[in-house]
């Protein structure tokens, strides 16, 4: 396979559903890794979440 088919593969998942089966058994992992999380990481994951108001500031007024 093509390094260019190989990362069309990567971004576009309708293009990897066409693929055989042994196809996609051949394609090397992605090297960003896993784009999925499971409910448990998802659950973990942080980053987004505000931190709480403090009795200094809130979320209403500036700091």
């Amino acid at each position: 396979m093509s390094q260019e088919n190989i990362i069309r593969a990567w971004k576009d998942e309708n293009f990897r559903q066409q693929l055989s089966e042994r196809e996609r058994d051949l394609l090397p992992e992605h090297p960003a890794g896993s784009i999925e999380l499971t409910d448990e990481e998802l659950g973990n994951a942080a980053g987004g979440l505000m931190p709480p108001p403090t009795r200094l500031c809130s979320y209403s007024s500036s700091c």
